[in-house]
Formats: structure tokens, C-alpha cells, sequence
């Protein structure tokens, strides 16, 4: 469906300061009103963004053909001059890492809300890598692109860097990586390559995430040569897994899931991508507890960044060139 101009200025008054709903790469985020009177977020690509642009002509192929309840839902767009926005459902529980990293909200997190969510993101993702209509690599799932409904449900959103793979590809390689500090695999941050095992990896932080409460990118700890994916490795050798379960979930979970899942995000942040498993085994070993799981191998990027010099939680875009591959990358809001 495509918007008018003046519908979505009448719709925000006008962009007016108090309907914004936050600021991203892409630009600012309004809440608009539809004419039947349900909420409405407009995404509106900032003029001063090149990438941006390039970026919003990709979101606006995928995800009008992309349908799943784990996806968030685009209700159409609007072009008007240099004016270029997406129009999506309203999420009134804005995104996951609103509640995860914020230590009153994340008390509204128990352990069984936690592990649908977590379910929820990796049925949205098996849509994506599997059951679409074509198979999808986001290349940028992290907590800020998982926004929540008026009841918690999951919802992956922004498509910007999507890529989409014919049914006989694998894998693929890029001059150009893109993705978020602390979510990127290791093959995809070194060599250029991605395929779903990358977004397995991302995946996998993204679990250590959700059940720690604490991010990946400003994890501190005694041992500076740690992060949250390292720490949560030397627990699960030493036996001492629970530790790693954010302070607000005690007494609140059942143990052995916790553990399992632990596990299974282990498995999925390996170092080399063959050992991860895709995303259908993931929820094989999530929701079958006689499963047997294997024993994951160590994972990589064991050297952490401390909170001391970690950046503020703005999304930043640094570029540098590794063999003449351009790395940009985005620091965690």
C-alpha cells in the first residue's frame, strides 16, 4: 500500500517531537495514526544517508513478501521527493533490548517469557532460512532488531541488510561487511563470507543475551580477556552455567531448560561455521529435551571489550579495510 505525504504528515502532526519513537542507521521512527484509527510506525530515511538509501529499496523488496508472526509487518511505504519511509505495525513494547538491558524493565522478563521470545526469534528465522518464498540471510540480528507486541511476542525487524539466496546457494561472499560489533560471525567479520550459519552465530549471542541480561559489547569482567560468549564457555566447562542467569531470574525457571539452552547457543557461536547447526536443529534441541546435544567446540572471539571503553549506545559506523574488503560495522544500541 502506498501512503501520501500529506496523510503521514497529518497522521504525525507534522513529525512533531513527541511522536518519535527513537532514532536509528536508517533515520527517525514516528508513531502515525491509520485512518481506521490503529497505531502506526513510519521509518523515515534520513536525507543525509547514502547507505540508507540503498538500504531502504532492499527492506521495501523483502518485506512486502515476507509474512510470519515472528516478522514484524510492513503496511506499505511512502515516496514524495527526496521523502522516503517505510510504514510498519506499531509494537507497543518497543524492542527486546528496551526491556533485556534495562534493570528495572528486565524484571518484567521472566524465564518462561525469555524462552518464547528466544523460540519466537528462531521460528522467525527458520521462516526466513527455510519457508519463505525465498530463503533470506539478515546479517543483523541483535536485540535491537527484535521488537515486542502488546504481549511480548517476538518480531524480527529490519531488512535493510538482507540478503536473499537461490535454493541452491550455501553460502556467499561480500566486498562489503555489514552488521553490528559483537553479532558478527567470525567468517563473515574476517573473510566476507555469510550464509544461515551466520546468523546461527548471531543467534547465539543473542540467546547469552537474553538469559545473562547483559550485552555482549559492554560485558565486563575481572578476566578483561573475556565476553560474554567466553565467560559463558569457561562457565559451562567448569560446570557453573547458572552463573551466568541474570540475578532476576532466580528461583523463577526451570533449571535443566536453562541449562539446555545455554548449551544449544553454545553450539550455535562456534568458531567454525560447519559446526554450528542450522536453525531447524536449533529448535530440534530447544524443544526436545530427550535429544542428546553435542559437545560444543570453543568458541572465538574470546577477547572482550571492557565497559570502560566501550562506546556510548548509539549506533556508530566505523569502516576499515582487511584486504581490501570493506568492514562496516555497527556498535550495539
Amino acid at each position: 500500500m502506498v501512503f501520501s505525504y500529506a496523510f503521514i504528515v497529518a497522521s504525525t502532526n507534522d513529525f512533531a517531537s513527541q511522536n518519535k519513537l527513537g532514532e536509528g542507521g536508517f533515520g527517525p521512527v514516528y508513531k502515525g495514526k491509520l485512518s481506521d484509527g490503529r497505531d502506526m510506525a513510519i521509518k523515515r530515511l534520513s536525507r543525509a544517508s547514502g547507505q540508507g538509501l540503498v538500504e531502504f529499496k532492499n527492506e521495501l523488496v523483502l518485506i512486502t513478501k515476507l509474512k510470519h508472526t515472528n516478522l514484524v509487518r510492513v503496511l506499505g511505504c511512502c515516496i514524495h521527493g527526496e521523502e522516503k519511509m517505510l510504514i510498519y505495525e506499531y509494537m507497543p513494547n518497543k524492542s527486546l533490548d528496551f526491556f533485556l538491558f534495562d534493570e528495572t524493565k528486565k524484571m518484567l522478563l521472566y524465564w518462561m517469557k525469555r524462552w518464547n521470545i528466544i523460540e519466537g526469534i528462531a521460528q522467525g528465522m527458520l521462516y526466513l532460512h527455510k519457508y519463505s518464498r525465498m530463503r533470506v540471510i539478515h546479517r543483523d540480528l541483535k536485540a535491537s532488531n527484535v521488537l515486542l507486541d502488546e504481549c511480548m511476542n517476538p518480531k524480527i525487524s529490519d531488512f535493510g541488510m538482507a540478503r536473499i539466496f537461490k535454493q541452491h546457494e550455501t553460502e556467499a561472499m561480500t566486498n562489503r561487511v555489514v552488521g553490528t560489533y559483537g553479532y558478527i560471525a567470525p567468517e563473515y567479520a574476517m573473510e566476507g563470507t555469510f550464509s544461515e550459519k551466520s546468523d546461527v552465530f548471531s543467534f547465539g549471542v543473542l540467546t547469552l543475551e537474553i538469559v545473562s541480561g547483559r550485552r555482549n559489547t559492554s560485558f565486563s569482567h575481572y578476566d578483561k580477556t573475556l565476553n560474554l560468549i567466553g565467560y559463558a564457555w569457561v562457565l559451562w566447562l567448569e560446570g557453573d552455567t547458572l552463573e551466568l542467569e541474570d540475578l532476576t531470574l532466580i528461583n523463577t525457571h526451570a533449571i535443566h531448560q536453562l541449562l539446555r539452552t545455554v548449551h544449544v547457543a553454545l553450539l550455535c557461536v562456534q568458531e567454525n561455521a560447519s559446526d554450528r547447526p542450522l536453525i531447524s536443529g536449533v529448535l530440534s534441541m530447544l524443544n526436545n529435551d530427550t535429544m542428546t546435544l553435542p559437545v560444543p567446540n570453543q568458541p572465538t572471539f574470546f577477547i572482550g571489550r571492557t565497559a570502560s571503553n566501550s562506546t556510548s549506545e548509539e549506533r556508530k559506523s566505523n569502516e576499515c579495510s582487511v584486504n581490501k574488503m570493506t568492514v562496516t560495522v555497527m556498535e550495539a544500541r
